[in-house]
């Protein structure tokens, strides 16, 4: 019944066995993992546990997204669903909730009280209470099962002595006792309420942001065990399917075998930004390109397809079986790699007309992205071209007004209207600016494929520089998803990519063990 949502760093449930009180340190003991591994979410299978805890259905697709999510993702957290303000569904929502619990007040004030209800309730945050408790803390499961007996209680209802009022403020010492540290606050809150049905109301809505912060600990206790369980699982789920469909590996084969052509075709010659950026066969960093072609490899091939993955035609139905549950991800990927294109060719080209006084102010530098960044969510609702036009007259407002302030020449009015005019110039796709800032977006990618993120942000190509932040968020959640796909398809990928490659370059970098 809750209706609220919450990120909350875990704290150790355990600790309330041993002692009152509570570690700022959120971080398990390794006798709490001992413990977690003996919990239900062992005994029932990991995936299952997380399933149930977080009211997904046991389905093909809820089980695969579920699993995907907490093998790519380290820092995965359930989080409860949160309505926009005013919509239909959150106005039923809390019509319903007002209804039920306006009904158990006209219960508890009857003559004599209605008590049926209130045992429900009591039930359910018995169960919730108990589901909060690690496996070794039996002194507190006896408590409880003692003070929330349902048979007593349920005598004591029938007799019309059933104290609600002095159970709850039992159940609110033990949510204390429970709760992490950033709860504390919400749990005295409710030590302040004084009407019955209120309280109950308040309880239950704390309880359910405690469950969030048992099933978010539970995860993170168990990530290694979760993570290779969620890579035996869609592995087994897609042999299921192969062993039905032997034809199931055609895509992802056409798909590793573009790449394999794309990369032994020779590298554009010339002058200009296509062979200045060139896709390089392997990165000794970001901004350099190899100066010879070296033999192909599997991690090279792979790297290559995963980059094409973030060109696919939206009418190209050839997509790599391997890749179906991760393509709204990857389409999410090209959403923001598209946006920071735009972003860094906006600040590359203010930054000409503003000079380096302006521009090496980092204030000036995090205010104009603010602005940007809040204009390109236009880009959703609107076309490219007359979302590109708004954001060019706001960005050289911005340029001209923060001159002004600084006590700098403020831009002439040619200087405006150039500035607005190549501004808008970059919603072409062929526009040059635009062209080469997607060309490096694009390198660097690769060589975080490669060398790995951290490394590949040391030596940023010009025009990179002022999203670096952003880079560094894009590149995290491009690794983590090529890399967990690799660990579940990585036979598939090598037995693929023996008909594509030399055997022996095969065998030198099996794509399981990248």
């Amino acid at each position: 019944m809750t209706d609220v949502k919450e990120n909350v760093p875990g704290k150790d449930p355990g600790d309330a066995e041993s002692r009152p009180c509570k570690p700022e340190s959120s971080g398990p003991t390794q006798e709490d993992k001992s413990s977690l591994r003996d919990h239900p979410s062992r005994s029932f299978g990991c995936t299952s546990y997380l399933l149930s805890v977080t009211g997904l259905r046991n389905t093909v697709s809820d089980v695969s997204k579920l699993s995907s999510e907490v093998g790519m993702n380290r820092d995965f957290r359930v989080e409860e669903k949160v309505l926009p303000p005013g919509s239909l569904e959150g106005r039923i929502r809390e019509t319903m909730h007002d209804a039920f619990w306006e009904h158990l007040k006209e219960r508890l004030s009857a003559t004599p009280p209605d008590f049926s209800w209130a045992l429900e309730l009591l039930k359910e945050i018995k169960e919730i209470l108990l589901s909060l408790l690690l496996p070794r803390q039996n002194r507190l499961r006896s408590e409880i099962e003692e003070a929330l007996d349902m048979g007593l209680l349920k005598q004591e209802a029938e007799h019309g002595s059933l104290n609600v009022p002095h159970l709850s403020k039992y159940i609110l010492n033990m949510m204390t006792l429970l709760c992490a540290p950033v709860r504390d606050e919400a749990v005295q809150k409710l030590e302040n309420i004084s009407d019955p049905v209120r309280l109950l109301r308040g309880i239950f809505q704390v309880l359910s942001l405690m469950k969030m912060d048992m099933v978010n600990y539970t995860i993170q206790s168990l990530q290694p065990q979760l993570q290779e369980h969620s890579i035996q699982f869609e592995r087994a789920k897609f042999q299921d399917l192969l062993n039905k469909q032997p034809g199931l590996l055609d895509h992802t084969t056409r798909w590793l075998t573009r790449a394999a052509t794309e990369l032994s075709a020779p590298l554009p010659s010339g002058p200009g930004p296509d062979a200045a950026d060139a896709s390089s066969s392997a990165c000794s960093s970001p901004s350099e390109a190899a100066s010879s072609p070296e033999p192909l490899s599997p991690t090279m091939v792979l790297s290559q397809g995963f980059l094409n993955l973030l060109l696919w035609d939206p009418e190209d139905d050839e997509f790599p079986e391997t890749l179906l549950t991760d393509r709204a991800r990857l389409q999410e990927l090209e959403a923001q790699l598209r946006q920071l294109t735009i972003l860094a060719s906006v600040l590359l080209v203010s930054s000409s007309f503003s000079g380096s006084v302006l521009f090496g102010s980092p204030q000036f530098v995090d205010k104009l992205k603010r602005v940007t960044k809040a204009l390109l969510e236009e880009f959703k609702s609107r076309p490219e071209e007359e979302a590109m036009l708004t954001m060019s007259e706001q960005v050289a407002q911005e340029i001209h007004q923060s001159l002004k302030n600084m006590g700098l020449a403020a831009l002439s009015s040619d200087n405006t209207g150039s500035l607005i005019g190549q501004l808008q110039d970059v919603a072409r796709k062929e526009n040059c600016v635009r062209s080469v800032i997607d060309q490096r977006i694009y390198l660097f990618l690769k060589c975080c494929l490669v060398l790995g993120v951290q490394r590949s942000l040391l030596d940023l190509p010009g025009g990179l520089t002022l999203i670096e932040a952003e880079l560094a968020e894009l590149g995290q959640k491009f690794v983590s998803l090529t890399h967990h796909n690799q660990q579940v398809f990585g036979p598939y990928y090598t037995e693929i990519l023996k008909g594509l490659l030399p055997p022996a370059q095969v065998l030198e970098t099996e794509v399981a063990s990248l």
